[in-house]
């Protein structure tokens, strides 16, 4: 299991989006990209991610923080690609880093 740490925007008419929704979003898209996403134990079981801070509704940026877990080490620039394909337009990966263990 690989810890990667992701920098992300959200913009436009997304900033209307609330933070539950959005980390809804973002599990989608997960599931959707065909990563080796890690769930979470439990009765039910999710993508593991983790978003620390929640933007206000109503604000945009450019610099959000999320965790998120794969099963497999995966190169940083296929993550943001096959994840940003998934996102709707006004909320993508700038960037992804993979946290050392």
């Amino acid at each position: 299991m690989t810890r990667y740490d992701a920098v992300y925007y959200k913009k436009g008419d997304m900033v209307y989006i609330s933070h539950l929704d959005l980390m809804t979003l973002f599990r989608r898209a997960i599931r959707r990209s065909s990563l080796p996403f890690v769930l979470t134990k439990g009765f039910t079981p999710r993508v593991k991610i983790s978003a620390p801070m929640a933007l206000k509704l109503g604000r945009e940026s450019e610099s959000e923080e999320m965790s998120l877990w794969l099963e497999d080490d995966i190169s940083e620039k296929e993550i943001t690609e096959k994840i940003n394909a998934e996102l709707p337009e006004g909320i993508g990966l700038v960037k992804v880093i993979k946290r050392s263990s």
